[in-house]
């Protein structure tokens, strides 16, 4: 017992912690461009799931001003058969651009989470349970807010049977993306960018806002049991 308990031993932990944490600190942008290619593999994978999904979905639904082709699916399995069919295998990853880029919408909710996070800590010594609420609450406003329009391409192009230029359908182009978003704005004006804004924001802010103040609270707590400083204390 005495001699795990020795300073040799206690040298060997403390350089084997210092080697781990160097190298995770050199490494880590490695890491970081590997969780980036795996959001971008998901997408890939799962986008034909998802175009099938949204257009069993929205089959049968009438849109009013909306120049959409009728559908007839039986099930999931006729769906990807008529698609492929009638528009082409690479049909099934229509949506694919903006989703990709919908892979920033984390990364610009926790931007601004730290940023007003840091505001307020200028301000006080320590943020109470419904300040982290709020600012989760905006944060995750924002990101919504500002990809929204991406999103509603993403639904469009998803749900396709759109009449599209024909060499521009597959994959949801920068050209198709560009289109839409054109086409959207000259039809229904900039606000047409933001229909069901609403319940967007009502399913996704209150999510965000509880998440956040459970990490909060979890971090404090952990700091708690190592005998730490919080990072949100000066």
């Amino acid at each position: 017992m005495s001699s795990v308990l020795s300073y040799e031993s206690l040298v060997h932990a403390v350089a084997g912690a210092v080697g781990s944490v160097t190298a995770m600190t050199v490494f880590f942008p490695l890491d970081t461009a590997r969780l980036r290619l795996q959001g971008v593999v998901n997408v890939l994978l799962t986008t034909p799931l998802w175009v099938v999904n949204t257009r069993l979905k929205l089959q049968g639904a009438k849109f009013r001003n909306e120049d959409i082709v009728p559908t007839n699916y039986k099930g999931i399995i006729d769906a990807f058969h008529q698609i492929i069919r009638d528009e082409g295998i690479l049909a099934l990853w229509n949506g694919t651009f903006p989703s990709l880029l919908l892979v920033f919408n984390p990364a610009i909710q926790f931007m601004f989470y730290e940023g007003l996070k840091r505001q307020l800590l200028k301000k006080r010594m320590k943020l109470s349970s419904l300040d982290v609420f709020i600012i989760g609450a905006i944060a995750k406003a924002i990101a919504t807010t500002v990809t929204y329009p991406m999103q509603t391409v993403q639904s469009i192009l998803r749900f396709g049977r759109h009449r599209l230029n024909p060499e521009n359908r597959t994959l949801g182009s920068l050209r198709n993306v560009l289109y839409l978003l054109h086409q959207r704005v000259r039809r229904f004006g900039i606000m047409g960018l933001y229909k069901g804004l609403e319940a967007k924001l009502l399913q996704t802010v209150l999510t965000a806002a509880l998440m956040f103040l459970v990490y909060e609270k979890l971090t404090a707590a952990t700091f708690t049991v190592m005998g730490l400083k919080s990072a949100g204390k000066h």
